[in-house]
């Protein structure tokens, strides 16, 4: 599976799907450092991006990330903060 990465000068985001989260049963530790439009979740790269590289680890799955940087603010950072549909909050 090949994942989006943006970066802006400041921090970076992994790109992946809500229902991934849920699937791997980690919806509830991610924090609301990441962001959200749709049903597309923007982990934040220090903390919630190694929860899910962590879970994805444990469940034989790997990913490949496609690098996408912007010298200019990212437009990610005016999303929603992000808010699991699923378990206790982080």
């Amino acid at each position: 599976m090949k994942l989006n990465v943006y970066n802006d000068p400041g921090h970076g985001w992994v790109a992946i799907k809500r229902s991934v989260l849920i699937k791997l049963g980690i919806e509830h530790k991610i924090t609301s450092y990441s962001y959200q439009r749709g049903q597309t979740v923007y982990l934040e790269e220090d903390c919630d991006a190694s929860t899910l590289i962590g879970a994805a680890h444990d469940a034989g799955i790997t990913f490949g990330f496609v690098h996408k940087h912007t010298d200019k603010r990212s437009p990610i950072r005016s999303y929603d903060y992000f808010k699991p549909t699923t378990g206790a909050s982080a």
